[in-house]
């Protein structure tokens, strides 16, 4: 076809009774609102399609009646498979009521699924809920009574298990995007997210399906820049052109060109976050930021965090991701949620859940509902509430770390900070730590195994998830154990000697989060083996940007030279390690100094080759042995060799060991 315009109306009348239909969105950004709005009205007037499968990632809804929320009537659905429920609560509440069958999968693997089913694979094969409710052995991922058939199954390869999520045929894809040709080329220079539109395409037209795209606007045949057309022609059967309205770029803005990176969004005249429970929370989870690491905010609570960040100038430093695909810049909130502005990238959904489903990860902030004794957390289902999981299940269960954050109870609940104590003024109704959580969305004893560092945050207290359950590590100034926390519990975590948390939280100042990070983090870099007098220094993936963090890197060596007290070995590992130019010279005069005094030796490695070049250029000018290599393994290769060498010349001299050799020349 050359022309494949028609009306909204035209395009959902080729739907059939019985179809699975396939919705992009991500929330509001991305949802074909139009197309949605039109096969309501053909139901209402019609009675017909019936009986469809619905098939979504995240929810494609505002929490009220746009969306998908728009298709909760009954006869018009047979089942729903799908990720994120919290913002479909009309669909929910059909599933409450045994009206439709109905599912809830990680969204990262829905996601995923969508690839396999393009190619005609038999499904997905993943550790991804393994130990939570989409667990076969838990529900499976049903959500009623009337959902009985099993859609994933456990398997046992080389003694390991997974979960087999099996694909299906898609029938009727909704996809959105800004610009189209009338042969169906179509653009998205316009939309926030570019989401999983490609591979749900795919898989509609290779289940011999129809793909019915939403446009804001029709461009002349053949004059699209090829390179910007995300959905190709040949997986496209009609374009509709949709009203204004109904294809804002999200729920919450009209357009934005900052979340579509046609300008930069200036952030130093953001309000800061009132200081309430909200911002302790989020300035306490902000602790856990790592410098230079790569980080997902979750909804909810944890939104904060970058709000956070913000105002305590450390964005540089970090790396925020969101779940659609956003790579760095500043994540929004609401029902902006997902976007970003400022933004390094944008990847589309399924990719970015590969990403961190391999673990890529460094630091995840996710929202706390539920808590048990062996800490599980629940954040899918609420009595006859259906939130979802999302993406919860696939961050949560590969981030390196975890970091739950919520207030201790909710319902009610009135916090004051006062003088720098927290007072509570209410006590919210509802207890959050629980003896046993209503659904598995996390699961805490998995994690404990696997001694995965796992946090759950709360305005009054800090629980640090071990082997045999929740210890409590930290209070806020101003709370009494027993009676703000103990008395408002369902268990009695474990208890040794928990300290204060960091008084700066609660006050209304800046914490200089900057300062406190980075030193802290070198901190945790260093550490020493005194049985061979040797230290490791892991700076990978460290970024020196300024003359202020080279003299951290100066002070943490100086800390662990005065606490040895003698000269030491040091390896460095340089790898990812990114110098900025202008300090490059300031730093090699610190590693000579380095040199010069604490060290007996010192081997650096890198695999970077133009580190491995410019730092061994610098530190030669300096008649430093530059000693860079390109592993862990050959630097500790030759730092063996050369101690092995220093022992030999050492017992010539005497028989005196490393240690005495290391005093007596301390001066020298």
């Amino acid at each position: 076809m050359k022309n494949k315009l028609v009306s909204a109306d035209d395009a959902v009348a080729l739907i059939q009774d019985g179809d699975t239909l396939c919705l992009s969105g991500f929330v509001g950004t991305g949802t074909p609102e139009d197309l949605i709005a039109a096969l309501e009205k053909r139901f209402v007037e019609t009675g017909s399609p019936r009986d469809l499968t619905l098939v979504f990632a995240a929810a494609p809804g505002d929490g009220d009646t746009r969306g998908a929320n728009r298709l909760a009537r009954k006869g018009l659905l047979k089942r729903v498979i799908g990720g994120h429920w919290a913002l479909v609560p009309r669909i929910a509440e059909m599933a409450v009521a045994n009206d439709i069958e109905a599912y809830n999968f990680p969204m990262g693997t829905i996601t995923q699924l969508f690839r396999d089913i393009a190619a005609h694979r038999g499904g997905i094969l993943t550790k991804v809920g393994l130990g939570t409710f989409a667990d076969p052995r838990y529900q499976g991922g049903k959500l009623n009574d009337v959902t009985t058939e099993d859609l994933v199954e456990v398997m046992t390869i080389d003694g390991e298990e997974w979960l087999y999520y099996r694909t299906f045929p898609i029938n009727v894809a909704f996809l959105r995007g800004t610009t189209a040709d009338p042969r169906g080329n179509t653009t998205l220079e316009r939309e926030a997210l570019t989401l999983d539109n490609l591979a749900i395409g795919m898989a509609t037209k290779n289940s011999n399906g129809l793909v019915i795209v939403q446009t804001e606007r029709v461009a002349e045949d053949k004059s699209l820049n090829p390179r910007l057309v995300k959905i190709p022609r040949i997986l496209v059967d009609c374009v509709v052109v949709a009203d204004p309205a109904n294809h804002h770029q999200t729920y919450g803005t009209v357009y934005n060109p900052a979340f579509t990176a046609e300008v930069r969004a200036q952030l130093d005249d953001l309000e800061p976050l009132p200081m309430t429970e909200r911002k302790i929370i989020a300035r306490r989870c902000a602790f856990e930021l790592p410098m230079g690491g790569v980080v997902n905010l979750g909804i909810g609570m944890p939104e904060g965090i970058s709000a956070v960040a913000n105002e305590e100038k450390v964005l540089d430093f970090i790396t925020l991701t969101a779940e659609p695909g956003v790579i760095g810049g500043f994540p929004q909130s609401g029902a902006d949620f997902g976007c970003s502005v400022n933004m390094d990238a944008l990847l589309d959904q399924n990719t970015q859940f590969d990403f961190y489903d391999g673990g890529g990860l460094d630091l995840a902030s996710l929202g706390l509902a539920q808590a048990d004794a062996d800490g599980n957390v629940n954040v899918s289902k609420f009595g006859p509430r259906i939130a979802g999981a999302g993406g919860f299940i696939n961050i949560s269960q590969n981030a390196r770390k975890l970091v739950f954050g919520g207030t201790f109870t909710v319902g009610g609940l009135k916090v004051d900070i006062v003088d720098g104590k927290v007072r509570i003024l209410q006590e919210g109704k509802h207890r959050k730590f629980i003896s046993e959580v209503e659904q598995i969305t996390f699961n805490g004893r998995l994690a404990a195994e696997a001694e995965k560092p796992v946090y759950y945050v709360t305005e009054r207290c800090v629980f640090r998830l071990r082997q045999n359950g929740l210890e409590l590590t930290e209070v806020a100034p101003g709370i009494d154990i027993e009676r703000d926390i103990l008395a408002h519990m369902d268990f009695k975590p474990i208890i040794k000697a928990p300290r204060e948390m960091d008084p700066i939280i609660f006050l209304d100042q800046p914490m200089q989060l900057s300062d406190l990070l980075l030193k802290r983090e070198l901190n945790e870099r260093i550490s020493y083996d005194p049985t061979r007098n040797t230290a490791f220094l892991n700076l990978e993936g460290y970024q020196i940007r300024a003359r202020d963090e080279v003299d951290r890197i100066e002070e943490v060596v100086e800390d662990l030279f005065h606490s040895v007290g003698i000269r030491f070995a040091m390896v460095v590992n340089y790898d990812g390690v990114y110098v900025d130019p202008l300090v490059m010279d300031y730093h090699a005069n610190m590693v000579a100094r380095l040199e010069n005094e604490f060290y007996t030796s010192c081997t650096r490695y890198s695999t970077g080759a133009f580190l491995r070049l410019k730092l061994g250029d610098a530190l030669e000018k300096r008649k430093v042995a530059p000693h860079l290599f390109e592993s862990d393994k050959q630097a500790r290769r030759a730092l063996s060799g050369y101690l092995k060498e220093l022992e030999e010349t050492i017992d010539e001299r005497g028989g005196a060991n490393v240690l005495t050799y290391a005093r007596r020349t301390r001066s020298d």
